[in-house]
């Protein structure tokens, strides 16, 4: 990919949540450098930059993660009709041994002190804010034709003490991230079946939300 023609918008519509199409080599340091001073310049409320980033690529580490995704995932299965089931079983939900590279996101909640700006009526612009950081590195690793992938099949307590985020620090997702053979141009979700996407006209509304 040339990432030197790369446009914001470009970032956008190429942006896959990645699973399968990892090559297997790990992601340079320079370039995770890049992509994770690109999650730094996230917005947050109150400038408060409630983040963490612990990357993680101790290969016993992340084979004990997959192999808890990997149970989480059977349970997911069991419990799915057996229509949806069958949809559900060809999808992958991780690529995490196969990246190299694991990037846990945490969010500390008394970052900032105890009065946040713009925090005190809605609480939940500290965990938004985490969530932009992740957004801002997911685009960055587009633009330079790396990969990443949310998984969210886990346990938070077995996340929390396998990479020893203190008290108070709660994970927010890992990221699996490296080089990938190419982007998929149809999402897996839909690829697979699971579910299509709304158009914009559904989402748009004007004045008042309109079902």
């Amino acid at each position: 990919m040339d990432a030197d023609g790369l446009s914001v918008y470009d970032a956008i519509r190429l942006r896959r949540d990645v699973r399968a199409e990892f090559t297997g080599d790990v992601v340079d340091d320079a370039t995770l450098w890049r992509i994770l001073a690109a999650a730094h310049r996230a917005p947050s409320v109150g400038n408060s930059q409630p983040w963490d980033f612990v990357v993680v690529r101790d290969p016993s580490t992340l084979r004990k993660f997959a192999e808890h995704v990997a149970d989480k995932r059977i349970e997911f299965r069991d419990a799915l009709p057996e229509e949806r089931a069958t949809t559900f079983a060809p999808i992958k939900i991780e690529g995490i041994v196969e990246s190299g590279t694991g990037i846990v996101v945490s969010y500390d909640h008394g970052r900032g002190g105890p009065q946040v700006l713009g925090r005190a009526t809605v609480p939940e612009t500290g965990v938004y804010s985490a969530v932009l950081a992740i957004q801002n590195l997911w685009l960055a690793a587009t633009a330079e034709g790396i990969g990443v992938g949310w998984v969210s099949f886990y346990d938070p307590e077995f996340l929390t003490e396998l990479v020893g985020l203190p008290d108070g620090i709660r994970p927010i997702a890992w990221l699996c991230v490296g080089p990938v053979h190419e982007f998929q141009q149809v999402p897996d979700l839909e690829r697979f079946g699971w579910r299509t996407g709304r158009p914009l006209t559904d989402a748009v509304h004007q004045e008042t939300f309109r079902a």
